[in-house]
């Protein structure tokens, strides 16, 4: 599955005098081979653009003279981590800027100081070493890296008691759109013009929920030492970042997982109001056809599970929770090599669904990172079921309930794709009326720029786009993505 190409962009590169001059100046390696340039026109969606050139920069200097490049030749500049993204944040025309050579880390007490080429994997080695540990941890956590966690605002199982990564980061220095170094929030100057910008929202058409990576978070600048968070969730449309310091904690020292089976997803989401109240770390969701894929014997009318762990107050909040379970099968682990295991079904859900659904019924990721209020999960199920009915598809369902954000597979034929346009139009109504936002941690990419207006309304999209102007002002930086959407379903070629 392709899509086309920008026609937004003009070039106006002499390919022969501008970019030898380029290769001179940086110490870095730039690539134009055609293997190359196809291996980076992909990533973990299932869209595709086939970039102009890839550039391998060594450290700040050489990203400083690519993006000044690309405003003299009219190129984008798209930064690129490990690819895992769903939903073609790091896809683009232009320039792909790959990041994996500034790898650096440095600890302090209660932080880490790293570059975006670290991969979250070597990071949370490096920490346990140390018994340390970084709290957001997306289910192929390991296989991140640091840049696209940022990018993303990512999140993961334990986002219930530790927050995102908005909430787990103190400082950010980016290269923004005119090649200028600025270090964030020590940098007042800038900071200020993010401030003015942040008093002049409605808050009102934020979402009402405790995970969003939609749009801008300008939602969460209360103050001048707020104003790195506005890089969180940006997708490299504002700057490209590279380095940021981080808040670590202790590992705890004990955990225990709970497996509670149930014959409804309605119970499940019912139940999760009162288990929140335990204050667990996670609370987890899979529905039928996720788990039959577990080695275990579940009872036969098992529907759904719910994952429940606890990093502390282990003993009073499993009697809290036996309570709130009462009859239902209840699963103990207290063995960390079990407890492991378990984790390990749980973040393998992503590869288990695409095991399920044949390739010819596997669409483009649209409506897969929805989050509502806890107390609307309920409802975002009944609309699930409702949408299946409507548009005659079937979903593999599981995520993060805790913090009712629920990750739906549709399996649809692809040869029906422009249906998705109409499935994720009326889905995303729904969810926005419900209080929800569009997308809780897989953030806009190429699916979901188009209806970002649509989450936030005219207004604070206006705002948006002045925002990007602030950091931006000649849009070389991941166009297509959050202030505009050059790309979306409309473009998109099926084979």
């Amino acid at each position: 599955m392709g899509l086309l190409s920008n026609p937004n962009l003009k070039y106006s590169m002499n390919p022969s005098q501008t970019l030898s001059e380029l290769k001179k100046n940086i110490e870095g390696e730039i690539f134009q081979e055609d293997e190359i340039l196809r291996f980076y026109s992909v990533d973990a969606s299932l869209y595709q653009i086939i970039p102009k050139m890839v550039i391998f920069p060594r450290n700040e200097k050489d990203i400083i003279k690519i993006i000044k490049f690309a405003n003299k030749t009219k190129m984008s500049v798209t930064v690129r981590g490990a690819g895992t993204g769903l939903v073609g944040n790091s896809l683009n025309t232009g320039i792909i800027v790959d990041l994996k050579n500034m790898n650096s880390i440095k600890e302090s007490k209660n932080s880490v100081r790293v570059q975006p080429g670290v991969m979250k994997g070597e990071l949370d080695s490096y920490l346990k070493k140390r018994k340390k540990f970084f709290p957001p941890n997306p289910s192929i956590g390991a296989y991140c890296s640091i840049g696209g966690i940022i990018g993303n605002n990512a999140s993961g199982s334990r986002t219930l008691k530790y927050g995102s990564t908005i909430d787990n980061i103190s400082e950010i220095t980016f290269i923004d759109g005119k090649g200028k170094k600025i270090k964030l929030p020590s940098d007042k100057k800038f900071g200020k013009k993010i401030l003015e910008l942040s008093k002049k929202i409605n808050l009102s058409e934020y979402p009402k929920t405790s995970k969003n990576s939609c749009g801008y978070r300008l939602d969460q600048i209360k103050s001048i030492n707020d104003t790195h968070k506005i890089l969180v969730g940006s997708e490299g449309t504002l700057g490209v970042i590279v380095s940021a310091k981080l808040e670590i904690r202790d590992i705890p020292s004990k955990k225990i997982l709970f497996i509670i089976e149930y014959n409804s997803v309605q119970k499940a989401a019912k139940n999760c109001l009162e288990i929140r109240e335990t204050k667990p770390s996670a609370i987890e969701f899979v529905d039928k056809q996720t788990l039959n894929n577990f080695k275990f014997k579940f009872k036969k009318n098992t529907n759904c599970l719910l994952f429940v762990e606890y990093d502390s107050n282990l003993s009073s909040n499993e009697k809290k929770l036996c309570k709130i379970a009462k009859t239902r099968k209840l699963n103990k682990i207290n063995s960390e090599s079990k407890i492991q295991q378990w984790w390990k079904y749980r973040d393998l859900a992503l590869s288990y669904s695409l095991k399920s659904i044949k390739t010819k019924d596997r669409v483009p990721h649209i409506i897969e990172d929805a989050a509502v209020p806890l107390e609307k999960l309920g409802e975002l199920f009944s609309l699930i079921e409702y949408i299946n009915k409507k548009f005659q598809t079937r979903s593999v369902m599981y995520g993060h309930a805790g913090n009712g954000n629920i990750h739906v597979r549709i399996i649809s034929n692809r040869k029906n794709i422009r249906s998705l346009q109409k499935i994720s139009l009326e889905y995303f109504d729904k969810v926005i009326k419900l209080g929800g936002t569009i997308t809780g941690e897989h953030g806009d990419g190429i699916a979901r720029s188009e209806f970002i207006e649509k989450q936030y309304g005219k207004k604070n999209y206006l705002i948006f786009k002045q925002l990007k102007k602030t950091f931006d002002p000649k849009k070389i930086l991941n166009p297509g993505k959050i202030t505009d959407y050059t790309y979306g379903l409309k473009n998109l070629e099926v084979p």
